[in-house]
């Protein structure tokens, strides 16, 4: 997979693969008869690892034989065209500013049942498009059409694009740099996507350094039940 190493597809029997199929089952109890369709996995600052979370986590969802979408919301800094040898020139940003149709700007991944949409090209203002009623008749229509939807989201800080569309999408995984983010910033990001309106589900605790398989290794929590081993690296 050009540009990304997703492991979740590459390596089936790594630990961490196995990590993201415990995300993966504990998001489905999560519904508990409400539909999650919609998710979205953001961080509190950059290079914590959300990207490659939510990719990995896109993959065993497929595995599970659910059709997945993936959209790059992460407009000031999108990667999810290179990550995965796309192209960027029509994407998210034109469908909103420019009405085109969602159906032009998805592109098929080399994961079978995992369709992209990149995030085109960068606009000025990702916050006012995030936020628009354009954005979340696109959320919409995508529903329809997969049975999720996943968005790799912008860091909370230190702009507003994750607080503006973590409020409309059904439920936010937060990613943290167990190395490098502190408590107090992870509860007030935390706070913040509370009293934005988000639906919390949980966090991916990650690049733990473990005694059993080294560093990169986390910790999913699923808010109300047990902690799970996961991993994940990068951005």
């Amino acid at each position: 997979m050009e540009g990304l190493n997703l492991i979740a597809h590459n390596d089936l029997k790594n630990p961490a693969t196995e990590a993201y199929r415990v995300i993966r089952t504990s998001i489905q109890f999560a519904q508990a008869g409400k539909e999650l369709k919609t998710l979205a996995v953001t961080s509190c600052t950059p290079n914590e690892g959300k990207s490659m979370t939510v990719a990995n986590l896109a993959v065993v969802l497929t595995q599970a034989g659910k059709s997945v979408l993936l959209l790059d919301c992460d407009m000031r800094n999108p990667t999810v065209h290179k990550n995965f040898g796309l192209s960027n020139k029509l994407g998210l940003s034109s469908c909103i500013s420019m009405d085109t149709p969602l159906s032009a700007a998805v592109q098929a991944t080399k994961v079978d049942n995992l369709y992209a949409v990149t995030s085109g090209v960068i606009p000025p203002n990702p916050s006012e498009l995030l936020g628009s009623e354009r954005m979340r008749e696109l959320l919409q229509e995508a529903g329809e059409i997969y049975d999720y939807v996943l968005i790799d989201l912008p860091p909370v800080l230190p702009v507003a694009d994750a607080l503006v569309l973590g409020a409309v999408v059904d439920g936010v995984v937060l990613v943290i740099d167990s190395g490098e983010v502190k408590v107090d910033l992870a509860r007030d990001v935390k706070n913040q996507l509370q009293h934005a309106g988000a639906n919390i589900l949980g966090v991916v605790l990650n690049k733990v350094r473990s005694e059993h398989h080294g560093y990169g290794y986390g910790y999913y929590y699923y808010y109300g039940s047990k902690s799970s081993s996961g991993g994940d690296t990068g951005k």
